[in-house]
């Protein structure tokens, strides 16, 4: 079970710099930080997104109470990088692309990921702020397939696997530019944090891809899915396993798989739905494509790309390091998956019964 508070006390008047703060993990990471005592600078693309992340804390039945501040800041462009870090303790940087359909060209995800962690551990490390903790991926570990399907923080993906989508490969290489930065000028820490498939509470009107996902299971939109099998994470605990990154000593040049349990595919997802949420039974996934229908759609549909990539392979992903050397304790896969519909239907989302 995870626990939202450190043994740590948060310093009197510090203040954490989170990037790509309309995002799952930037809102409740500034909801957390809020809680915790923590004045919190948030950076958004342009002033208009402040509104939405104001309505995401009232939601969340969080009073800033003047402790909450802006900063506009594009990953593409340097302008705004050096004020927005001015005064700042700690730096969480989840801002990175993710685009909802492939895009037409890789570099229109990988150029920003890459350059924009670059712009942001430079503008922290011109700031003399001792730390960044950056959000990269499970993308970046696990995706070139290895015969034992083990994967742990020793593991990385190969950029030139063939058939990665654009988005993982942007995270590869957005974090080795990011090592890279760090070991030419030895002058600034970085940890970084890869989480498998993020779940649970959704914050705002607008769902994460993977959140998303159990909208779609429940709103029958999802009849059939491809197998595949994947990592969970609770987005509070991919939020509490930052929050120790950026604490611990031993931290410090380290990356750290979040995941919460073995392996599940959509299809245990919809067990999981169907057992807690008996109403919306008919609407939710009723049969899983096999190994050789996912490779054939993915020619002609670029969203089946990623299962088709992990061939129905079930990876043993291990989250050891993270619980050894920060005492990271995550919630149990079920009670996110249910978290997530919970909230879904908070917000609105009705099943047949009213439910």
């Amino acid at each position: 079970m995870s626990t939202d508070n450190l043994t740590a006390s948060p310093p009197e008047q510090g203040t954490v710099l989170v990037t790509g703060g309309t995002g799952l993990v930037g809102s409740h990471s500034i909801v957390r930080l809020l809680r915790e005592g923590y004045r919190v600078r948030a950076t958004v693309r342009e002033a208009g997104q402040e509104a939405g992340v104001r309505a995401v804390l009232r939601q969340a039945d969080v009073d800033p109470a003047g402790r909450l501040e802006f900063a506009e800041a594009d990953l593409s462009a340097d302008q705004g990088w050096a004020e927005a870090m001015k005064g700042v303790g700690h730096v969480l940087h989840h801002a990175s692309p993710f685009p909802f359909t492939p895009p037409e060209s890789e570099e229109e995800v990988v150029l920003p990921a890459r350059e924009g962690a670059l712009r942001v551990l430079s503008a922290a490390r011109e700031a003399g702020i001792p730390r960044v903790v950056m959000t990269s991926s499970y993308a970046a570990v696990g995706y070139t397939l290895k015969p034992d399907d083990q994967y742990s923080e020793t593991d990385w993906t190969d950029p030139d696997t063939e058939g990665l989508p654009a988005y993982h490969k942007s995270k590869v290489l957005a974090e080795r530019a990011a090592w890279d930065y760090v070991q030419a000028h030895g002058d600034i820490e970085l940890v970084v944090v890869n989480p498998t498939g993020i779940f649970g509470p959704q914050l705002g009107d607008r769902p994460s891809a993977s959140v998303g996902l159990v909208q779609r299971m429940l709103t029958g939109q999802l009849p059939v899915v491809p197998i595949m099998y994947f990592g969970v994470v609770d987005v509070r605990d991919v939020v509490d396993l930052h929050l120790r990154a950026m604490l611990h000593p031993k931290a410090a040049g380290e990356r750290f798989i979040a995941v919460g349990g073995p392996a599940v595919s959509l299809f245990d997802m919809a067990r999981i739905l169907r057992e807690h949420f008996p109403s919306a039974a008919a609407l939710l996934p009723s049969a899983e494509l096999t190994v050789e229908q996912v490779r054939e759609a993915a020619r002609t549909e670029p969203a089946l790309r990623d299962a088709a990539a992990l061939q129905g392979r079930i990876p043993v992903i291990s989250n050891e390091k993270a619980r050894s050397v920060l005492g990271w304790e995550p919630r149990d896969i079920t009670e996110t998956i249910i978290a997530t519909a919970d909230s879904q239907l908070r917000l609105g989302l009705t099943l047949p019964d009213g439910g």
